[in-house]
């Protein structure tokens, strides 16, 4: 398996970070929790423009996809940066509507959605990820069983939400009550296990981002702050501290990758398992180094810390992927 980026994949990653760094995203990340949604829209357009959700669409809908490595390498990056909005719930989307039998809504909602002119959320359970400020708002329920037999999963074109959002731990997030009218598209789409398969890998893309972020912002602080006259990260307890971060995080990246070619259940499972736990494992040893400054919201190590513990139980948490992998999954 070859896990080493070619030429085009390298200098993606490296404009994507560029325009990212420039972007000031800790600042479009309180806009966004405020609500205050402009700042985050036009960031959404200039990661259209760099060509990451056209990744995720069939370029009979123009789009470039689907493309699964280049979409990981991608939401790394978005972690990396702690971008907000429904980005994996996007990709999930676009997956879902270009697999569909009847190719009417892809033909009407995907070349929105490879372009940054619409925003997509996605959901299978009782909320909905910012679905006040989403274009596109994609259910996939199960139908109240009539019978012993496992009840039909209908996939729905939901309406905007009555009511304003809850809350999350990630101050970025913003959760609705999912709603189970709307616009019926398909009975038992044939893409939702793809898409689930296919969020769950981007998820554990960003986590690995998110992980990578927490541990350069804990080593450029441990060089910072002194005690007993000297810097901290020349303690050697906090030199083992980083170290199982980093290596934690760096068996992680080959897991997401390694998933990102073979597409299969297990693997993408382990990914999520590996990339989550050492985001996780990061965002604590960041807490703990960082000391009470880390607690504070007005600090924005905050919004990396929440987004690791966030992500790690969206779309499957350790132990229904730790219960994949025991099994052997399958392949979509």
């Amino acid at each position: 398996m070859r896990l080493l980026l070619d030429t085009e994949q390298r200098a993606f990653v490296t404009s994507l970070d560029a325009m990212l760094t420039a972007a000031d995203t800790p600042a479009v990340i309180r806009d966004w929790s405020r609500g205050a949604h402009a700042s985050g829209r036009a960031l959404w357009s200039r990661v259209a423009e760099a060509g990451v959700f056209a990744l995720a669409v069939p370029e009979a809908h123009e789009g470039l996809g689907p493309r699964p490595v280049e979409l990981a390498l991608a939401f790394i990056e978005l972690g990396r940066h702690a971008v907000p909005g429904p980005l994996v719930e996007t990709v999930a989307a676009a997956t879902l509507l270009a697999g569909l039998d009847d190719p009417a809504p892809a033909k009407r909602l995907l070349p929105a959605l490879a372009a940054g002119e619409a925003m997509a959320t996605t959901t299978t359970g009782r909320y909905m990820l910012d679905a006040s400020v989403s274009d596109i708002r994609l259910t996939a329920l199960r139908v109240s069983p009539a019978r012993p037999a496992p009840a039909p999963t209908e996939l729905r074109l939901a309406p905007p939400p009555d009511g304003p959002p809850h809350r999350s731990l990630d101050p970025a997030r913003r959760l609705s009550p999912t709603p189970r009218t709307g616009e019926l598209l398909a009975t038992d789409p044939p893409s939702l296990p793809p898409a689930l398969l296919l969020a769950r890998l981007v998820t554990a893309a960003q986590a690995l981002g998110v992980g990578l972020a927490l541990l350069d912002r804990t080593v450029a602080h441990v060089r910072r702050r002194t005690q007993f006259g000297a810097p901290i990260g020349s303690f050697q307890a906090v030199k083992h501290q980083l170290a199982d971060v980093k290596i934690a995080l760096e068996f992680a990246r080959p897991l997401v990758l390694g998933a990102a070619l073979t597409l299969t259940e297990r693997d993408v499972a382990a990914a999520k398992v590996g990339a989550c736990e050492a985001a996780y494992g990061a965002a604590r040893t960041a807490l703990q180094l960082h000391g009470a400054i880390g607690y504070t919201a007005e600090y924005d190590l905050h919004l990396w810390l929440t987004k690791a513990r966030a992500l790690r139980t969206a779309w499957g948490g350790p132990d229904e992927c730790r219960a994949v992998v025991l099994s052997g999954g399958r392949r979509w």
